[in-house]
């Protein structure tokens, strides 16, 4: 897969799966921006791409923020001139029985998890409409596909993505624009490193691989949707999930 010359956002870029999906990016050639909060692990993954002699910019910003999302692309085009692929990563969740859950619960996994996905495709659609090409990438969850307890809110905006990925891919495919969603299964997080050995054996029960995923096997998911190998794919879905969905 060859990425040389072409520029990449990645939200939530700064640690976890969104870090792993920049690297990647970079390791094929591409020059990224990490769009994130965390300010000290973002900088430290352009760190890590800068010595693999890619360019990197950090932009600051909340991604359910509408209007930070419009400054954010003006800037990386002041800076670069140019984007060519948006991976749209950064999530959150807030766990909770639908029973129990609180608004505050409900509106911020939406807010982060699909408008703020939703702003990032609206900022860059325009351009990508304009130079008529572009690769859009959305993680997205199995749990969006399956549901889950306890995450009625994370579960239902993960199904929007989905959602969000098939029309948009109907909308700019004329214009040449590639738009795909991946659907991790059980990664090996921070949260999966820190759980009781228990947690991990009753969550490995239903992966047929019977291994625990990495951040790399959806990086490497999104390398190949961002590449001209998926030349001719658009609106799709692909777990990477170890069997766990089946």
């Amino acid at each position: 897969m060859n990425l040389n010359g072409k520029l990449a956002i990645v939200t939530g870029g700064g640690q976890g799966i969104g870090a792993a999906i920049a690297l990647k990016l970079a390791e094929y050639g591409a020059d990224i921006v990490v769009i994130d909060r965390k300010e000290k692990e973002a900088n430290d993954v352009i760190a890590a791409i800068e010595k693999l002699g890619r360019k990197g910019l950090v932009v600051i910003a909340d991604i359910a923020n509408f209007q930070e999302a419009d400054k954010a692309v003006s800037t990386i085009l002041t800076k670069f001139n140019k984007i060519d692929i948006l991976v749209n990563n950064a999530g959150i969740n807030r766990d909770g029985v639908v029973w129990k859950m609180t608004e505050e619960q409900w509106d911020s996994v939406i807010n982060v998890n699909l408008k703020g996905y939703f702003n990032y495709i609206r900022a860059l659609t325009p351009l990508f409409r304009e130079q008529r090409s572009g690769k859009i990438v959305n993680i997205t969850s199995i749990n969006g596909m399956r549901g889950k307890f306890g995450q009625a809110n994370y579960a239902a905006s993960k199904a929007g993505i989905i959602g969000l990925t098939k029309t948009v891919a109907k909308e700019m495919g004329k214009y040449n624009v590639n738009v795909n969603a991946v659907a991790p299964g059980l990664i090996e997080t921070e949260m999966m490193l820190n759980a009781d050995a228990s947690v991990r054996e009753a969550a490995l029960a239903d992966v047929i691989l019977g291994r625990i995923g990495m951040p790399e096997d959806i990086a490497n998911a999104v390398c190949f949707l961002c590449s001209d190998l998926a030349r001719h794919i658009t609106g799709e879905v692909i777990k990477v999930d170890g069997g766990q969905y089946i």
